[in-house]
C-alpha cells in the first residue's frame, strides 16, 4: 500500500503516464490529418497510414510509436520506483522497518506491473477513441487481433524494460535506471536497422506487433520472459545485500 501511495501521488509517474497515454495516442492520430494530401512525397513518408491505411496503418503506426515511446516511458518509471530512495535520502529508515528489503523490492515490482497494466489499458482506450474521432470509421473484425497486439505490446515493452530496475538499484540513483534505459532503446534501434532485430529480445516485441505476428515466432516471444524474471531475481537480491556505507 505505502508503494502505492508513493506512485500515485509522484509527478513523474503522473506526467510519464499522461505523455504515455495522451502523447502517443496523439502523434499517431495527428499523422492522419496529413494523410489528405496530394503531395506524393509526404505520402511516401506517412508510410502505414497511407498504404494499407485505415484501422490497419493506424494501429501499425501506434506500435511503432509505443515500442520507441513505450520502453524509455517506462524506463523513467522504473528509474523513480527504485531509485528515489536513494535520491531522497529514505533508504536508511528502510533498514530500520521489520519488513525484508527483498519483499520491498517485490512489492516495488508489483506496483509497477500493476501500473502498467493500466496504462496500457488506457492507451487503447485512447487509441480507439481518438481513431474514430479522426474520423477512421467502424473497427473492421480484421483490425482487432491489432488491438490485442497493440495491449500486449506496451505490457511487453514494460516487462522487457525491467533490467533498469536492477540498474537504478546497483547504481543508487535514477538517473543511473534512466540511462540504461536509454541505452536498450539505443540498442534496439541499431539492431532492428542491422536486421538483427529479431535476435535481440530488447527488439522482439515492437517487430512482432509491427509485423502483426508474421516477423517473430512464439519461441522468440518468449525470450522476453526469462529477461524479465531475471532481471526481477537480480533486483530483489541487489535490495537484500544492500549496504548503507555504500
Amino acid at each position: 500500500m505505502t508503494e502505492l501511495v508513493k506512485l500515485s501521488r509522484a509527478t513523474v509517474a503522473r506526467a510519464t503516464t499522461v505523455i504515455l497515454v495522451l502523447g502517443i495516442s496523439l502523434i499517431c492520430s495527428s499523422m492522419l490529418l496529413a494523410t489528405n494530401t496530394a503531395d506524393p512525397q509526404i505520402a511516401a513518408k506517412l508510410g502505414p497510414l497511407i498504404d494499407p491505411g485505415g484501422w490497419a496503418g493506424y494501429l501499425t503506426v501506434a506500435a511503432q510509436v509505443t515500442s520507441a515511446g513505450g520502453l524509455l516511458g517506462c524506463g523513467v518509471v522504473l528509474s523513480w520506483i527504485f531509485g528515489r530512495e536513494f535520491a531522497d535520502g529514505t533508504i536508511t529508515g528502510l533498514f530500520a522497518i521489520p519488513i525484508s528489503r527483498p519483499t520491498i523490492a517485490a512489492a516495488k515490482l508489483l506496483i509497477y506491473l500493476t501500473w502498467l497494466t493500466i496504462c496500457s489499458i488506457a492507451l487503447l482506450t485512447a487509441l480507439l477513441v481518438f481513431g474514430l474521432a479522426f474520423g477512421l470509421g467502424p473497427i473492421p473484425a480484421a483490425a482487432v487481433p491489432a488491438l490485442g497486439r497493440q495491449f500486449v505490446l506496451l505490457v511487453l515493452t514494460g516487462i522487457i524494460a525491467l533490467p533498469v530496475a536492477w540498474a537504478a538499484t546497483i547504481g543508487r540513483s535514477i538517473l543511473a535506471g534512466i540511462a540504461v534505459a536509454v541505452g536498450l532503446l539505443v540498442l534496439s534501434q541499431i539492431a532492428v536497422v542491422a536486421g538483427a532485430g529479431r535476435w535481440l529480445p530488447f527488439s522482439i516485441p515492437a517487430l512482432w506487433a509491427i509485423s502483426g505476428g508474421t516477423d517473430v515466432t512464439a519461441a522468440r516471444l518468449a525470450l522476453v520472459i526469462p529477461i524479465a524474471a531475471g532481471s526481477a531475481v537480480l533486483a530483489m537480491l541487489s535490495w537484500q545485500k544492500l549496504q548503507l556505507d555504500r
